[in-house]
């Protein structure tokens, strides 16, 4: 059980990365990666909220939804929970944490439109995990998100400090940065492998 829960945890952080290799979550991690305090208080935020909402979503799929036969509101419900619980996450941001909550500016509201916590909440019903799966493979999603935001604001922080040629200068020097980033996490993927074969 011990080694099926960490297997879930290690690829779900590096392996199945929901931003770097299923691009789920895209606009945070470019739109808040520039300065590496704004990316840990979003991969923070947003781990909180995939946890929260896989807590939340799970019950209500399996005793809700499935027994009434109510599967097709998955998308609808899912989306209204997590759009409820991330004004929760704004309003305990302002209150204790004023700084974050006005460094994150517009893209803590994004949080609801994340299609990476919409999407963790789904893929943990279709892989069929139980609660406790399904709360470990949130937390790892999480964590792989966290990571992956912190790791390209620190590119994106040296490349601040970088001549590119005029034509890479912006965007596109961050989406071929960004490409580089993720090609690193497909060498994980043998190695969880082998890990727990």
């Amino acid at each position: 059980m011990l080694k099926g829960l960490i297997a879930i945890m290690m690829t779900s952080v590096l392996v199945n990365n929901y931003v770097l290799s299923k691009f789920l979550g895209i606009c945070p991690f470019l739109g808040v990666s520039k300065k590496t305090d704004q990316a840990v208080g979003m991969g923070v935020s947003v781990t909180f909220v995939m946890l929260i909402a896989t807590a939340a979503t799970w019950p209500i799929q399996h005793y809700l939804l499935n027994r009434f036969e109510l599967e097709y509101m998955q998308t609808i419900v899912f989306i209204l929970v997590i759009a409820t619980l991330v004004q929760f996450v704004e309003m305990v941001l302002k209150k204790h944490m004023p700084a974050l909550h006005k460094s994150l500016g517009v893209y803590l509201p994004l949080i609801t439109t994340n299609c990476a916590v919409l999407g963790v909440t789904v893929n943990n019903i279709k892989d069929g995990f139980n609660f406790v799966e399904s709360m470990v493979n949130s937390l790892g999603c999480g964590l792989g998100f966290l990571l992956a935001m912190v790791l390209f604001a620190g590119v994106r922080e040296k490349m601040e400090k970088a001549d590119p040629p005029e034509s890479f200068k912006g965007l596109p020097i961050t989406l071929v940065a960004a490409s580089i980033v993720s090609l690193a996490f497909y060498g994980f993927a043998g190695i969880v492998e082998n890990l727990f074969a």
